[in-house]
């Protein structure tokens, strides 16, 4: 009873928080080989929930973790592991994802064995989501999985056998014409950390399904880091949205547009990316290319310029991204290789293949989300692992990098810096069209150029070609007018 009411009394003051709840008490012999029960109010609105538990560990004592909602078993851990965490979308190995009730949870302390003599102090605490905040998200990635700012490079389009992916069965592969079959997930992420990438992004088709499955994988895979992701796909265009912390309802575009599904997917803490917006849409292609005309294109965060094998020509997004930037929009240029079958390792669709390289302060989701927003990102075509491209300008002594902003005070001097482009073109391009086309004559290079009056006013950027295909393609650095007075 005791130990019962300082768990309430501990509690009451921190509801009002509901983002930072810490629960102390003590175990004695007396609870040796019981379950102890300690109450949790989770309140209204709360979309995930993670949880840790420490304890004295002297003298050979356990405890195991395990958690009830109001009304039925979440999940048991027992003495394996030290924080959980669930939530509507999915949940740690061995607990349950689904609708989290308001009301009074337990956390449920087993006790296998505590020594005669022994005082061992618990602390149970608990982080939520609910509403903006993202508390228990945080908690639940745990520490980066690489420290330190660097260019990350991954695929953020890929799927698996929770929407469409497929490939040979095992016992077939070697058959002329092997049976296919819905491809597990660990298969692609296989194939991706063979291909030597940092992240990987998926993305199957309007299912938070492969989101427990992730979050199983990880421990394994890593360092490799698995980003929850969900095309939405909608009959007039597909979108890309990376980690959501709940399920986005893409049937929400039909009943109140597209802009109300773009806020509802950033409510839910996601990055919005199209999709091969230049796929033509018809009976071949249902809904691929980006048709919705009410698009809010202030919410878009990034656009797919490279899908897969369709690197030149109308059908790639590099004509939509353009237009974008004419328009004065900020948004960052991606790709995904919109991978289906993890053993395509040559030719269209392979895993890896485009890659984008993104500079992050680490390797996490957080990071990897902030270095898309930020725009410090380039799209590496052939998805290899040495190339490099990085832009910067200068003007009236102030410097900016891709995805920064430059007032134009005076003349541009921009800085064009290539890895493993030797015998390319580097093409600098704005909102007025080309502005220099330059051979690369060395395997590591930094370009000059000093731009013309007027020869860009909203943005320019960096393109790297060879016989007329990209190679790598540079996010903008944002032009505005200078404010000197």
């Amino acid at each position: 009873m005791l130990l019962t009411f300082l768990a309430v009394f501990l509690l009451v003051p921190q509801v009002a928080r509901a983002q930072d709840i810490t629960l102390t008490g003590e175990l004695t012999r007396a609870d040796h080989e019981t379950y102890r029960a300690v109450p949790v109010t989770v309140p209204a609105g709360v979309e995930r929930i993670t949880l840790a538990l420490s304890y004295d560990k002297a003298d050979h004592t356990v405890v195991d973790l395990g958690l009830w909602d109001p009304t039925r078993f979440r999940g048991w851990s027992g003495g394996a592991r030290d924080r959980v965490t669930v939530a509507t979308t999915d949940a740690t190995p061995g607990y349950l994802a689904g609708p989290l009730p308001a009301g009074t949870w337990q956390v449920m302390l087993g006790v296998p064995n505590i020594r005669a003599g022994t005082h061992s102090r618990y602390r149970v605490q608990l982080w939520f989501d609910r509403a903006a905040g993202r508390a228990a998200t945080v908690q639940a990635e745990g520490a980066p999985l690489r420290s330190g700012r660097a260019w990350y490079r991954g695929d953020l389009h890929l799927h698996d056998a929770n929407s469409d992916g497929s490939c040979a069965t095992r016992a077939t592969a070697a058959a002329a014409v092997p049976a296919r079959v819905p491809c597990p997930l660990f298969r692609t992420v296989l194939a991706a950390a063979a291909a030597g990438l940092d992240f990987v992004a998926v993305t199957d088709h309007n299912t938070v399904a492969h989101f427990s499955a992730l979050r199983e994988l990880q421990p394994w895979v890593a360092p490799l880091l698995l980003i929850p992701g969900v095309e939405l796909t909608t009959f007039h265009g597909h979108a890309n949205i990376f980690a959501p912390t709940r399920f986005v309802d893409f049937r929400l575009a039909g009943r109140e547009g597209v802009a109300a599904l773009q806020r509802d997917a950033h409510t839910a803490g996601a990055l919005f990316s199209l999709n091969h917006p230049g796929l033509p849409s018809g009976e071949r292609c249902m809904g691929c290319g980006w048709t919705w005309p009410d698009t809010d294109w202030r919410q878009v965060d990034a656009i797919e310029v490279i899908n897969g094998a369709v690197t030149t020509g109308p059908m790639t997004g590099l004509t939509r991204w353009r237009e974008r930037l004419d328009a004065g929009d900020r948004v960052t240029a991606i790709a995904g290789s919109d991978s289906h079958d993890p053993d395509g390792v040559t030719g269209p669709s392979r895993v890896g293949r485009p890659t984008t390289v993104i500079e992050a302060n680490e390797l996490s989701t957080r990071a990897i989300l902030d270095g898309i927003r930020s725009g410090r990102a380039f799209v590496d075509v052939d998805g290899t692992t040495e190339r490099l491209l990085d832009l910067t300008a200068t003007a009236g002594g102030v410097q900016a990098a891709m995805g920064g902003s430059l007032p134009l005070c005076g003349s541009v001097h921009v800085s064009t810096h290539v890895i493993g482009g030797m015998g390319a073109t580097v093409r600098l391009l704005g909102d007025r069209g080309e502005i220099s086309a330059t051979k690369i004559s060395d395997a590591d290079a930094t370009l000059m150029t000093t731009l013309g009056t007027g020869a860009a006013t909203k943005w320019l950027a960096a393109l790297v070609e060879r016989d007329g295909a990209p190679l790598l393609i540079g996010n903008a650095i944002y032009l505005t007018p200078c404010a000197r007075l």
